[in-house]
């Protein structure tokens, strides 16, 4: 069994009227199965109102199936007694910091959940000292968070769950809030978590490229996973994304539009540096190579330099200009002695 896993999980919100009667019953999440081992990095994907952050409260146990199980680190969590454990195995990091943090300077923040764990007062700080510089705010441990730009406030409560020494840590949209550089620190803390830590990962996100260093990607939409594989097999179905309302790493989506264009690219580029590569082959097959005495020569030319290149030296060729042949390839002035006066101011 892996470190998560769900059977057939559904849930219910359900809208009561004043008298406590059942009013509406809308179905957020409807029959998923996930498995995830320990040391994954994963990501969920989805629109707004698709239930993946549904899904992530059930992974730490703020709620609890209407149908169906969830386990976490082999306990299940609708059994009560098995509450506490379930939330020292899986740490949640929500949408808005501030929602999160409550200590009026950094490193009593972050010393909060494993005193309330009962921690040695020793060990806190040495989790304290740790974390924060798993996170790269160790710096700032001193510091107010009201004084915190927001990707460093997110960093300071990933580091608040990390001092609790989970097994896995919950993202629920973190860098939602952030600025382009707030996102990528965040982003950047996750990964080391889950590179060097070996803490299991789960981010749920909207923003494409903050999943294409994913062990497995998991696409839900109605509540259901529609789509799930590595990254790369996900971003090739961009057409099927875009019908789910999801965008595509715009890297990604350019190598698509190149493609359709008549780019032999393959498909599921992911960074700007394999679609240069690709680029690149495919640019050096067209590649015009200088010979030894300064003329261009050798494979790939355009047709119409090729042509011009295959002339008979005597025969006139269709001068730009400047004086020089289609395809811009330099004329023999013994050829072209008009041309050639031309290039001498007309001599």
């Amino acid at each position: 069994m892996g470190i998560i896993e769900s059977r057939h999980l559904s849930y219910d919100y359900v809208k009561l009227d004043e008298e406590g009667n059942v009013e509406d019953v809308t179905r957020a999440v409807d029959d998923v199965n996930l498995s995830v081992e320990p040391g994954q990095f994963i990501a969920i994907l989805g629109h707004n109102g698709s239930g993946k952050s549904t899904l992530a409260k059930h992974i730490n146990a703020l709620l609890v199936p209407t149908e169906g199980t969830i386990y976490v680190d082999g306990k299940e969590t609708s059994r009560e007694e098995n509450i506490w454990d379930v939330r020292q195995s899986a740490g949640m990091v929500f949408q808005n910091p501030d929602n999160q943090i409550i200590g009026q300077v950094v490193e009593e923040d972050v010393g909060f959940g494993p005193e309330n764990m009962g921690v040695p007062t020793k060990e806190i700080w040495e989790r304290v000292e740790e974390s924060l510089k798993a996170v790269g705010m160790y710096a700032y441990r001193k510091h107010s968070p009201n004084k915190l730009s927001g990707g460093q406030k997110q960093r300071v409560s990933i580091a608040g769950v990390l001092a609790m020494h989970p097994k896995c840590i919950v993202l629920d949209e973190p860098t939602a809030m952030l600025d382009p550089d707030g996102r990528k620190s965040v982003i950047r803390a996750a990964r080391a978590l889950n590179d060097v830590e070996k803490v299991t990962v789960i981010l749920i996100t909207h923003y494409m490229e903050e999943v294409i260093y994913a062990d497995r990607v998991f696409v839900m939409d109605e509540g259901k996973i529609v789509m799930q594989g590595t990254p790369r097999e996900v971003f090739s179905q961009v057409e099927r994304l875009k019908a789910l309302r999801l965008d595509v790493p715009q890297v990604t989506l350019l190598a698509h539009e190149l493609q359709q264009s008549g780019l032999p690219l393959p498909d599921g580029i992911l960074t700007a540096e394999e679609l240069e590569a690709e680029l690149r082959k495919l640019s050096g097959r067209e590649t015009v190579e200088a010979g030894p005495d300064g003329s261009e020569e050798a494979g790939g030319l355009p047709e119409a330099a090729a042509g011009a290149q295959d002339r008979p030296a005597g025969e006139p060729g269709t001068a730009g200009p400047d004086g020089s042949a289609a395809g811009g390839l330099a004329m023999d002035p013994a050829s072209d002695p008009d041309g050639a006066a031309d290039r001498n101011g007309g001599a």
